[in-house]
């Protein structure tokens, strides 16, 4: 695969499409889901993504905010005092209950898990302990029964020991993201905690590989690429306002979906970043409308984002105290237990017949002893792009494409 710059942002969002449409607010019923999560869970999506485009204003940036969200709410069952305020903080949860976010987590995973059976979406969950670790078991209970936890005891000390987790990670991605974890294992190493995301869709409406032509791409930094520009000309589900255009693009029976949103010409993609929060987000769906005889275009691209360190952002966000030694772990161990990191890595592809994407993250513990014309979209310049569960409005992986190689 050609270097392709990466840029990739990450975090589980909760947001509720086309609310007054009786179909949603009867799925939103049946999976007892919080009006208050959804807005606090698109806070979080747009919190992280704008901390790590601070970081990589002049990359691709793609993540799955879902396996963020997931396993930092695994970890935060066993914080206590002001270390849990400090990620429910971060995680845009401060002030709700802890048992409701548990449940609302619990039905979205397990709607997920059954959702358009067109497309692959497979989420699963890890706690690998050290061998002779006392873990408390209401923490291994809750993350068993709730996230669907697959938890052992390994010898961090053995030669392969890495290797066994990041074949782990390797399975629940189909190969698509292999080498998180590094060997050897630091001694100091109490757990890891890890969530991996696959997903696979066809486009409901397929790009005709004979219509791909060579174009050019004008990267965020003045630099001209030559790609592969698909192109479709139909009626497509369009929208635009003075500051951007939009599209969605429908996967496998149409409730999985890509939204990419092109700025304005005269509006750089980090200055648009900048005006993205909860509103703003509405406002882009909300523009949408089918429209007929709209000329597509939308480049072949790879992006392979990682390994990326969290930790800056999540301290930037609230949850500082989590990765010092004043860090409360009760409800996990006895003795002074802390996060080292959390750890993102995520890939996608986009072609004619539709998209694969692949995220996994890690948090590391560790013991006390270490720290009006023609309607058109012509994506020929950076631009983001969402992929969405619509009928809960999950959004599974965000990314911004700032520059693109041919492939």
């Amino acid at each position: 695969m050609k270097r392709t710059a990466c840029a990739v942002l990450c975090i589980f969002v909760l947001t509720f499409l086309f609310s007054g449409c009786s179909r949603e607010k009867k799925v939103f019923d049946e999976l007892k889901l919080d009006t208050e999560l959804e807005k606090k869970n698109t806070e979080f999506c747009f919190d992280i993504f704008s901390k790590l485009n601070e970081e990589d204003y002049n990359k691709n940036i793609f993540i799955s905010p879902l396996s963020i969200s997931t396993v930092l709410s695994m970890t935060v069952q066993g914080a206590g005092t002001t270390t849990k305020d400090g990620m429910l903080k971060a995680l845009k949860y401060d002030g709700m209950d802890l048992d409701k976010i548990n449940e609302s987590y619990r039905y979205i995973l397990d709607y997920l898990s059954k959702t358009d059976k067109t497309i692959e979406l497979e989420i699963n969950n890890s706690i690998w302990i050290r061998e002779g670790k006392q873990i408390k078991k209401d923490f291994i209970d809750i993350n068993k029964d709730v996230y669907n936890a697959y938890v052992t005891e390994l010898d961090f000390s053995s030669p392969n020991a890495a290797d066994r987790i990041n074949k782990w990670i390797s399975d629940s991605t189909k190969k698509k993201i292999t080498d998180i974890i590094d060997s050897p294992i630091p001694e100091n190493t109490a757990m890891f905690l890890i969530n991996a995301i696959y997903f696979k869709g066809d486009w409901a409406e397929k790009f005709k590989k004979q219509d791909t032509f060579t174009a050019k791409f004008q990267s965020g930094n003045g630099q001209t690429k030559e790609v592969m520009m698909m192109e479709r000309k139909d009626t497509i589900e369009y929208g635009a306002k003075e500051d951007f255009k939009v599209v969605r693009l429908p996967y496998g029976k149409g409730t999985t979906s890509m939204y990419c949103v092109l700025p304005a010409k005269d509006v750089s993609i980090n200055d648009f970043i900048k005006t993205l929060d909860v509103n703003k987000w509405e406002e882009i769906k909300n523009s949408i409308s089918k429209a007929e005889n709209v000329t597509l275009n939308i480049p072949r691209f790879k992006i392979a984002y990682g390994t990326k360190e969290l930790r800056d952002c999540l301290i930037a966000m609230g949850m500082e105290e989590a990765f010092t030694e004043r860090a409360d772990f009760s409800g996990i161990s006895e003795g002074l237990l802390f996060i080292d990191s959390v750890i993102h890595k995520a890939i996608i592809e986009v072609n004619e017949d539709g998209s694969t994407a692949a995220g996994s993250t890690v948090v590391r513990m560790i013991d006390g002893a270490a720290i009006g014309e023609p309607l058109s979209f012509i994506a020929d310049r950076p631009f983001l792009f969402f992929i969405t569960e619509d009928v809960t409005g999950t959004i599974l992986f965000m990314g911004k494409l700032y520059d693109c190689e041919k492939y």
